[in-house]
């Protein structure tokens, strides 16, 4: 048997060779009434473009039969159908190979660092208080760097925030952002900088006095200089820029990141990350739709003043807009995260009664609550509006689409296997034998595979799918795949629900059953150990009880 984690990618390009055809002619099913007579499809259509009469050689249906490889799925059958041609993996040997080794990145993901991204969010930067649209910038920002540093992928994330600017409603979301130190270098770096304007052709000296703005110490003319460039994507009411104090600082503070980003191997940086493959880090700016236009007056300033590398390889990434229903005023970030909290609070004592009271409930409800906004927030494409009802009690620990609903789930799998192991220690089970040991052949419920097809196996391929940055493009503007581990958990919660409210885990303790149980147990297993992985990338930690 071939040894190594199977992949969806390696699968599907093995079938490809196998046909011996460059183009991609096979798909990977995923519903389960598909699933229930085949895993892979070369459908009808593709096989009458790439063979005569769409008829596949008989030594193309054997190599297909025959394949094997350490990353591929072993093949138990493959055959013509009115659909096209079908192939159905060996599913025992499936289960065994996938349910040996933990499932999460791929192994070379967790070594060394393999680049490094800037990710700069100027709603940090805001002199007002957060709305809930610079908290969608900032999550989306706060969530792509955990995904890059799951990759292996460094991340400096900026602006720092300073002792005045630090926010109780960040710590309550559990974002992890920087804190400011302080120091010369800052300083230094802004001299520099305003060194730099007065050489600039671009750049006029302004004369505190009556007419100017309190402040603006240069006016640079932006227009001129993107023309003369040849700079494609920006917009075009670009003209001049009023130049302070701040504006450079912001820009100071982008040179440090960048100085401290490092890169261990920069001919070696994946291009499936990075908009370049530069010896210098990528420079992404997370903004809100309504931020774009200023954005891209710094990014432009940037450029003037320091025509290095990393300057030119600045992208923006555009959350779209916010819309709250029928406000009766502007609702500020901390008002939105209370609502939110008081009506997940409320749905809890519905559900649970007296016990949501109760004072160890607390963290609970506060971890529910940060899940509810942070898929609120995340599970939409960045690029699409979001709108935010807050007259009604839209949060609900029962709807399938929100993150109370996948941390129940999470805690389900924490009960379980408490039980188990409570039965374990009274003598009513024996303990889970080794993987190596389990009998694979007895998981022939239709939703055991659809965990291990759907989930488990393509689970590292999610990952890095959800932390890919787009490679080079003449414009400035870049799209991530930001909702897809969102969507991912949410699926694998409906799933995992219909299963586990149709099967019984923990059977009678007779031993001829405990084959099947164990099996089962193992499947479940590796199905939290992703719901942690993928939680993990979220800030939000999994629930024992609820």
């Amino acid at each position: 048997m071939g040894e190594g984690r199977p992949g969806v990618a390696a699968t599907l390009r093995a079938l490809n060779e196998a046909l011996g055809r460059p183009a991609a002619l096979w798909v990977k099913e995923s519903g389960a009434r598909n699933l229930r007579h085949r895993d892979f499809l070369a459908p009808r259509a593709a096989l009458s473009a790439a063979f005569p009469g769409g008829q596949v050689p008989p030594e193309a249906l054997s190599a297909v039969s025959s394949l094997r490889g350490p990353a591929v799925l072993p093949v138990r059958l493959c055959r013509q159908t009115p659909a096209g041609l079908a192939v159905q993996v060996r599913r025992p040997e499936a289960f065994q190979r996938l349910l040996r080794p933990l499932p999460g990145p791929a192994p070379s993901a967790a070594g060394a660092r393999t680049g490094c991204v800037v990710l700069h969010c100027p709603a940090l930067r805001s002199p007002a208080a957060l709305r809930p649209r610079h908290l969608r910038s900032i999550l989306l920002a706060d969530h792509l760097a955990q995904l890059l540093r799951a990759q292996g992928v460094g991340v400096c994330l900026v602006p720092a925030l300073s002792e005045e600017r630090s926010c109780d409603i960040l710590r309550q979301l559990r974002i992890h952002w920087p804190s400011s130190c302080g120091g010369s270098s800052l300083t230094d770096a802004v001299s520099a900088l305003k060194a730099a304007l007065g050489q600039c052709p671009c750049a006029t000296a302004c004369e505190q006095g009556p007419g100017t703005a309190e402040g603006v110490i240069y006016k640079v003319h932006l227009k001129s200089f993107v023309e003369q460039q040849g700079l494609l994507g920006y917009d075009p009411n670009l003209d001049v820029l009023l130049v302070t104090e701040g504006t450079l600082r912001s820009l100071a503070e982008l040179q440090e990141a960048v100085l401290q980003c490092p890169v261990s191997d920069p001919m070696a940086l994946p291009t499936s990350h990075f908009p370049s493959q530069s010896s210098c880090c990528s420079i992404v700016h997370v903004v809100n739709c309504e931020e774009e236009f200023q954005q891209q007056q710094l990014d432009v300033l940037w450029r003037i003043l320091d025509p290095g590398a990393h300057t030119a390889l600045q992208k923006h990434l555009v959350c779209g807009p916010v819309k709250v229903t029928n406000p009766s005023s502007p609702i500020g970030a901390d008002q939105y995260f209370q609502l939110r909290k008081r009506q997940m609070y409320e749905a809890s004592v519905i559900k649970y009664g007296e016990l949501a009271q109760d004072e160890a409930w607390t963290e609970v409800i506060d971890t529910l609550t940060v899940a509810a906004i942070r898929f609120e927030m995340l599970s939409t494409a960045h690029r699409s509006q979001i709108t935010l009802d807050l007259e009604n009690n839209s949060i609900s620990t029962k709807g399938t689409k929100s993150g109370a609903f996948v941390m129940y789930n999470c805690a389900r799998l924490a009960t379980l296997f408490n039980t188990f192991q409570r039965a374990v220690e009274q003598g009513t089970y024996p303990p889970l034998p080794p993987a190596s040991e389990l009998n694979f052949s007895c998981l022939r419920e239709e939703g055991e595979w659809l965990l291990l097809f759907n989930y488990l196996l393509p689970f590292p391929e999610v990952l890095q799918k959800a932390a890919q940055l787009p490679p080079p493009s003449k414009g400035i503007r870049i799209t991530a795949n930001t909702e897809t581990l969102c969507k991912f958990l949410i699926q694998l919660s409906m799933d995992f629900s219909s299963y586990y409210n149709r099967v019984h885990i923990l059977g009678e303790p007779f031993p001829h059953l405990f084959d099947q149980m164990f099996a089962r147990l193992q499947l479940l297993g590796a199905v939290r150990d992703v719901f942690h992985s993928a939680l993990a990338t979220l800030h939000l930690p999994p629930l024992s009880q609820i």
